[in-house]
């Protein structure tokens, strides 16, 4: 047997020493130590946060991947990880018309700065693409992805019997809104966004209500300023719960909130313990925390890896039921989510089936689209889109059993359908025709 001398020894102990520091720092690159991995890349310079709605495109990129170590936040941690199978498909054949033109998917890609892009098809990864740097450890933000992904805590929550009926008033689970314009609002009527409740989501106006959640964001007692805003004694309602639709993130994040008080427990908590860990979500994740530990943003700040969006996408296509069989969702949830409510505002002539559900959207091909084409591929029926602002994405087809997820950087916050949604639904259609 090969024997060391001593100096050599002392080397050798001297390197393992010095790896492994070397590699204890570098996991703690990122300023958040309760990482497993460092995300990559760790940028070094990022951009203000209180200029989120105005960065620029290569600031949005940076800023984006690197929302979880811009703000407090507090890390769900995967368990016995259960990466999605690879089986590559060609999608060459994925073409759409739109504007008078035929583009493919690179075509696709390059139009709409997308940043990242999975195609799960019967449970495989069929395509993946990263670009602009990020990689398959980039934990990226969800923007209102997010809300999709508390509507389904929501629908967990009913499933044990901490909240008891969707029809029930918030203020039963939420008692600070005695003597506001939330007082007598039903928890699925703020998941459909239903409320009746003002809320200004303008996110060209720096005076809009969302651009004054983002200033409470970029300050100190996030909580105290948000709570103030939304709860405001003095905010009104333009028309009766579950009357009209108006899309709000002051409403989504008080679903957030009265989920928490529901369950005594944060967003990062319970997405951990009921989905993230018995799913086997593959790496860990961040949740934008107003008060560490304590509270998460209902109305965005999930922040994740690209496979691990696809694997939410996943959990809710299998209806919620875990690896073991445990069902999670209460009967027909699923389905439920993406029967798109009838209120004043949901249905237009572009969308006649209406377009919101339970925090999730039905982007699908407007009915009245002229000179586009595939109309047909992803029904309104049976797909649903979480959709967030510069082009977030997580489509889901149970039916075709078919997750299409898209980080992306749009040069503008929310387009009009017209424009980049119109195309993503075009190009999806093309997808899902082409792996059928």
């Amino acid at each position: 047997m090969r024997t060391f001398s001593a100096p050599l020894c002392l080397l050798a102990l001297c390197l393992t020493a010095s790896l492994q520091a070397n590699a204890a720092q570098a996991a703690n690159d990122c300023g958040v130590p309760q990482l497993t991995t460092c995300p990559a890349p760790v940028d070094t310079q990022l951009p203000d946060v209180k200029n989120m709605l105005t960065w620029n495109q290569q600031q949005r990129v940076v800023g984006f991947r690197n929302d979880y170590r811009s703000y407090a936040g507090d890390v769900f941690k995967a368990g016995h990880a259960r990466p999605i199978p690879v089986m590559e498909r060609s999608l060459s054949a994925a073409t759409y018309h739109y504007q008078g033109h035929d583009y493919n998917l690179q075509d696709y890609l390059k139009r709409n700065d997308v940043t990242g892009m999975m195609v799960i098809k019967d449970g495989k990864i069929a395509y993946q693409y990263y670009s602009h740097g990020n990689t398959p450890t980039t934990l990226w933000t969800s923007r209102s992805v997010g809300k999709s992904v508390v509507s389904t805590l929501v629908g967990v929550a009913v499933k044990e019997g901490k909240i008891t009926s969707l029809d029930d008033e918030i203020v039963k689970y939420n008692p600070d809104v005695k003597g506001t314009a939330w007082e007598h609002v039903t928890v699925r009527q703020l998941m459909q966004h239903t409320s009746g409740v003002t809320w200004n989501e303008d996110y060209t106006n720096p005076q809009s209500d969302f651009a004054k959640l983002t200033q409470c964001e970029a300050n100190k007692d996030t909580y105290a300023c948000v709570n103030a805003l939304v709860k405001d004694p003095h905010r009104s309602a333009y028309a009766r719960p579950g009357a009209a639709w108006s899309y709000s993130s002051g409403g989504a994040w008080l679903l957030g909130d009265t989920l928490e008080k529901a369950t005594g427990k944060s967003l990062a908590q319970n997405l951990q313990e009921k989905i993230w860990q018995p799913y086997g979500m593959v790496h860990d994740g961040v949740w934008h925390s107003y008060q560490p530990g304590k509270h998460d943003v209902g109305a965005h700040g999930f922040n994740a890896t690209l496979q691990d969006w696809g694997k939410f996408g996943l959990f809710i296509m299998d209806n919620g039921v875990l690896p073991d069989g445990t069902q999670t969702l209460p009967d027909n949830w699923v389905k439920d989510a993406r029967t798109w409510n009838t209120a004043d505002k949901s249905v237009s002539a572009s969308h006649p089936d209406g377009m919101y559900g339970y925090q999730w959207w039905n982007n699908s091909v407007p009915v009245n689209a002229k000179e586009v084409s595939p109309k047909q591929g992803l029904s309104s029926q049976d797909t649903m889109w979480a959709l967030g602002i510069f082009g977030q994405v997580i489509v889901v087809n149970p039916q075709q059993k078919l997750v299409i997820v898209q980080w992306s950087a749009w040069p503008k916050a929310e387009p009009s359908f017209s424009a980049q949604p119109l195309e993503a639904s075009l190009m999806f259609n093309a997808i899902a025709n082409t792996l059928k």
